[in-house]
Parts: structure tokens; sequence; C-alpha cells
């Protein structure tokens, strides 16, 4: 398992990311190759890597070279356009990932429907470039897992084709939303859309790094020098140290007392599509001895503003309280296995050591249930020892 730990304390911008990335071993006429998969003109523009100094400290900088008159591109011709190459597809999903996030976040800056995004200076060759590379990067090196430091918010101004606009730029502070970030800087833009949303895409952690065995640095420069901190991000490489995984996330909690019952499934379902990681139900004495219902939500960060918006306006609670905790937990994944029954997805649990257990899908289980004839439990028996077994 390869964990990746972005050090953001000059920021993170897209560029720098595929500058460090390039320092951690990816190379750069694999990029290049990669990059040609997707359906841009060759010669609409060029990539290149070069060491550069930035306040005594030596890094890579990566450059794009457009050509001077590009097209501004809406969301879905950007996502078209990436479905349409030859890419990997575990690199189209995350390029696609970190695509869908900056539409979102536009989106709501503009008041706009995410189809109808239309891309300035993110839909340029150049940004296309530095989040489908970072994708490139990510897949090459083998990263599982991405977290990050807080992050320096900035200050001043930065100019865009909407105009001047305070820093962060609205689309930023969007995608900043459940994220950590602080005020210990000095002027200039520190994190950039692009930068903002690798992060809200493909973090699943933040603040101090994770336990992990170190197994190279990179460093990505920034085209600007910075007065007070070198304009660097570092990324840390590592492999897991130990058998559980570590995250972060979000525990929030409500009670509620005086709501028509039947909503409270209506809300379970809502929340766990939008988001939540779990949602669950406990009863309660409360004041004036009522009894209630204690509601309590696990969240990544990045979704607990819309997942506490959806319980005000869904329920009767005034207020939702939350405060974030750490987990340790099993690597899981969803996989086709082969029984007597057919074939059937499963829940795979391991840890370091290997395979622990296979807990086989509620849905599947109850629709071979009745296919078969079969009892309920009599298909989770054969599920869970045909499974095991291969």
């Amino acid at each position: 398992m390869k964990i990746l730990y972005c050090d953001c304390g000059a920021g993170i911008a897209g560029d720098m990311t595929v500058a460090a990335l390039l320092e951690l071993g990816v190379p750069l006429v694999h990029l290049r190759d990669q990059l040609a998969n997707l359906p841009l003109p060759l010669s609409s523009y060029s990539i290149d890597a070069a060491r550069v100094t930035r306040r005594g400290m030596v890094a890579t900088h990566f450059q794009v070279r457009v050509e001077e008159h590009q097209p501004h591109r809406h969301y879905t011709d950007i996502s078209g356009m990436i479905e349409a190459s030859s890419l990997a597809a575990g690199v189209k999903e995350r390029a696609q990932r970190i695509f869908f996030r900056l539409a979102e976040a536009e989106a709501r800056v503009h008041g706009v429907e995410i189809g109808h995004v239309h891309f300035h200076e993110v839909g340029g060759v150049d940004s296309i470039v530095d989040i489908v590379g970072t994708a490139i990067a990510l897949d090459y090196l083998g990263v599982t897992e991405l977290h990050a430091s807080s992050l320096p918010l900035g200050s001043g101004w930065v100019e865009t084709a909407h105009g001047r606009l305070p820093v962060p730029a609205p689309a930023t502070a969007e995608l900043l939303k459940g994220m950590p970030v602080h005020g210990d800087t000095g002027l200039g833009e520190r994190v950039t859309p692009t930068g903002a949303a690798i992060l809200a895409a493909l973090a699943t952690g933040f603040g101090a790094p994770p336990a992990m065995r170190v197994l190279g640095v990179g460093c990505g420069a920034g085209s600007r020098d910075f007065s007070d901190v070198p304009n660097i991000l570092r990324l840390v490489l590592g492999e897991k140290d130990g058998t559980l995984h570590h995250d972060d996330v979000i525990v929030a909690e409500t009670h509620i007392d005086d709501m028509n019952p039947e909503i409270f499934g209506f809300l379970m379902e809502r929340l766990l599509e939008r988001g939540a990681l779990d949602v669950a139900f406990a009863p309660l004495q409360m004041k004036k001895n009522r009894p209630g219902i204690r509601l309590t939500i696990i969240s990544s960060p990045s979704h607990l503003d819309e997942l506490a918006r959806m319980v005000l306006t869904e329920t009767t609670a005034a207020g939702i309280r939350y405060y974030p905790a750490r987990r340790l937990k099993l690597e899981r994944t969803i996989e086709e296995r082969e029984t007597s029954l057919g074939q059937v997805r499963v829940k795979v649990f391991r840890d370091g050591a290997g395979l622990l257990r296979v807990a086989p899908e509620y849905e599947e289980c109850r629709r071979l249930a009745q296919e078969r004839g079969l009892p309920l439990q009599e298909v989770y028996r054969i599920i869970e020892r045909e499974t095991v077994a291969s």
C-alpha cells in the first residue's frame, strides 16, 4: 500500500504537484507518452521540467508551453475528452473526479448547472495537462492513499478571466470547505483551484503525516518566489507501517424528539447517497422525559457542510455538533466471486498479513434467495463458505 503525503507549507498548485511527482521517479518521457493519449493536438503544447532554486531550496519546476490562443472549454467538453482517450481506467477515474470537483465548485460560485460550467484558466491545455498528468503520475507510482497537511489561505488579489478576485479565489474557497486551513502566510495565492481540486477529490485525510515507511521525497517548485517561505510543495511517498489503515473523519451528531419517525429512514438513505460513510440512530430519553433519537453521522471532512445542511433541511433539528476523529480500519474492497449460486459481489477485508474475512452483500444474497427459493441465511452460509475457500 503506497501513501502520498502532501506537505503544503507553501501551498499547492497543479504544476507543483506534477513537478514533485516527477522528482519521486515518474519519467518525463512516460508522462509525455501517456498525455499523447488525450485527443489534443500534439502541436498545441509541449512539456518540460528543470531544476530551480526557491529561497535556497532546490526543486523541480514543471512547465507546459502552449499555443498563444487556446479555446475555453465547458466541463462536458473536458469530461468527454478524458473519457474518449485511451488512458488507463484508473487514470481516467482520478482525472474525472478532480474535474468534477472543480466543476461543482464553479457551478456553485456562478449559480449555473454543472453541465453549463465554462472553464477559463482551468479549461486551458496547461491545466488539463496538470490534472491528467497528476493522475498519470499517481498511477505510475502505485499510490493508493493521499493525505495532506493543513493549507495556507494566502491573501491579496489574483488576476483571472473574470477580473481581479480576492485570494483565495472563489472556486478555491468553495473547494477548501471541510479542509483544515491557516492564515500564517504572507501575500499571494498559495492554493490554486487546480491544487485545491486535487486534494478535494483525492485526499482521504488531513493533518499530521500517517504512519509509514518513507520511500522518497519529491519537491515541486511554484512559478513565483515568496518572501516568507520557499515556494515548494513537498511530497512524501511511503508504504503503510503496520496492518491497519488510518484516516481522518468527522463525527456529527444531533438530538431529535419532535419529528415524524417515518422521515428517519428517508434521511438515512439521502445522507448515504450524498457521501456519508455511516449513519446511525440511537434511542434517547430527553428533557421533559420525552423519548428522542440521537442521529450520528460519520463523514469525510469535505462532506461535512453538505451533510449538515441536509440534516437541518430534512429534520426538525436546529443545530448539529461535530468533532474530528481518527479511524483505524481494515482494507476493504468490493469483488466479484464465482460460487455454486453464480457470480456474487462480496466485501473483502484484508490487513497487512492477507485476507481476514469475506462478507456477502445483502442485496446479492436477497436476490439469490428469491431466485433460487432458498432461505436467506442458507445463501449467506454458501457464499461465505465458497468465497473464503477461493
